[in-house]
């Protein structure tokens, strides 16, 4: 049967730490190393129900892609039915995930105090921006996350300490108080097996597809917890009318909670341009100086040459702002050289970039164009074939035979056989969604 069994849960200070085990044939997608999440507030007076929560929002899904059942001493009740109803989400929108059933020898309802807090998954991206500027009367903590797009290996960590010291700055103006969150949660788990097992299924990546918005919410749980935060707010990526398979929508993210937290997916109502329109807003009527930092290749600042800087660069010209003056070097002469690259192929683009070119397409049929060089642009885009664009992006066939072997190879190739899988289920019950 597969299965999937968390073995132990400590906290120390900021540190929760706990081992997995899983039957053999899921070993490959997991590493050798036991789960770690770091944060920059005690939790060692979090219950343990909650401590669970972290482990399980990463776990759960590997397990429904596979039929298998998830074993746990402990887990938060409120916590337990949003996974059933999370859990429902995900089967409807990706038709390989098969179910499973979590089991658990407690479960527990917490108390806690109640804090008035809110906080607030926070890059200074577009979407998170327009999320603040939305429910900046609340003042809300502003979180960001080390684990998915910034790894914890060494390698990132200029990266992690650009994106912190600008995080910290933007608090410092905007009188916001601020959380880190660090996690091995992707390498913890073997993504590119992930990855090579179920690319073929998604648009995106497994995480970015699948496991984002349970994920990245529910590894904030100790910490919203400790500090009383009663609401934690994600921004949209998408918007309605958009269908994608996405780990991070309305009926995902709305249902996750547990005790003492409702989580919220924001902005869900607007476009990305739409989106913009509200930090066009804002920067006109409080912040003149705003710095949007949204590049693909790097933290500190944007720079101005990949597909997302020219996307949000294009997008602040259409909302009446002038790109260089909040983070984006862009003048008349890029515009050639975006399409240039859009028409070549240059960047791995997916639906979702398609349906957000659609969108500046929208508005920039209703704007008058402030120069030849746009204009020429606008009238380019308005008969560009974008499903034409997109397909031009594929990966290169070296990564998708790749991910074709890693697929269909033996799990002895890639783990060391674990000792023969016990489990007594003496003690143990089905967490159900009415409890």
């Amino acid at each position: 049967m597969s299965s999937i069994i968390i073995d132990r849960i400590t906290a120390d200070d900021g540190t929760l730490e706990c081992s997995v085990r899983s039957s053999a044939d899921l070993e490959r997608f997991f590493s050798d190393e036991p789960f770690r999440t770091s944060y920059d507030v005690s939790i060692e007076d979090v219950p343990e129900g909650v401590l669970a929560i972290p482990v399980l929002a990463q776990i759960c899904p590997v397990a429904w892609a596979n039929g298998a059942d998830v074993y746990v001493d402990e887990v938060d009740a409120t916590f337990a039915r949003a996974l059933e109803e999370v859990k429902e989400s995900l089967c409807e929108m990706h038709d390989f995930l098969e179910g499973g059933t979590l089991y658990a020898k407690e479960t527990t309802d917490a108390d806690p105090e109640a804090g008035d807090e809110s906080g607030l998954l926070f890059t200074g991206g577009v979407d998170s921006t327009c999320s603040y500027v939305r429910h900046r009367e609340e003042s809300p903590t502003l979180v960001s996350i080390r684990g998915w797009t910034i790894t914890p290996d060494s390698a990132d960590d200029e990266k992690w300490d650009a994106l912190r010291s600008r995080v910290s700055s933007f608090a410092d103006d905007h009188d916001c108080e601020t959380a880190f969150v660090e996690s091995n949660m992707l390498s913890f788990l073997d993504h590119p097996m992930l990855l090579a097992h179920y690319k073929r299924h998604v648009d995106g990546g497994w995480y970015s597809s699948v496991g984002h918005g349970l994920g990245l919410l529910g590894l904030c749980a100790p910490m919203a917890y400790a500090r009383g935060m009663e609401d934690l707010y994600v921004a949209a990526t998408h918007w309605d009318g958009i269908d994608l398979e996405w780990g991070s929508r309305p009926d995902i993210d709305e249902r996750v909670r547990w005790a003492g937290t409702q989580c919220h997916h924001d902005a869900y109502e607007l476009t990305r341009q739409e989106r913009l329109d509200v930090i066009a807003d804002y920067v006109r009527t409080e912040d003149p100086t705003l710095q949007l930092q949204t590049c693909n290749d790097q933290m500190a600042g944007n720079c101005g040459e990949c597909e997302k800087c020219y996307r949000t660069a294009v997008g602040l010209r259409l909302s009446g702002l002038e790109p260089a003056d909040h983070g984006y070097p862009f003048a008349d002469s890029d515009y050639h050289q975006l399409r240039r690259s859009l028409e070549r192929g240059d960047w791995v683009l997916g639906e979702d970039e398609r349906h957000m070119w659609a969108d500046i397409r929208d508005r920039a049929r209703e704007t008058e164009p402030a120069t030849p060089a746009e204009r020429t642009f606008f009238e380019w885009l308005e008969t560009a074939e974008l499903d034409e664009l997109i397909s031009a992006s594929e990966p290169p066939l070296s990564h998708r035979l790749l991910r074709a072997g890693a697929r269909n190879a033996p799990s002895t190739v890639y783990n060391t056989v674990y000792p023969a899988w016990i489990m007594a289920k003496a003690g143990l019950r089905r967490v159900r969604s009415d409890r």
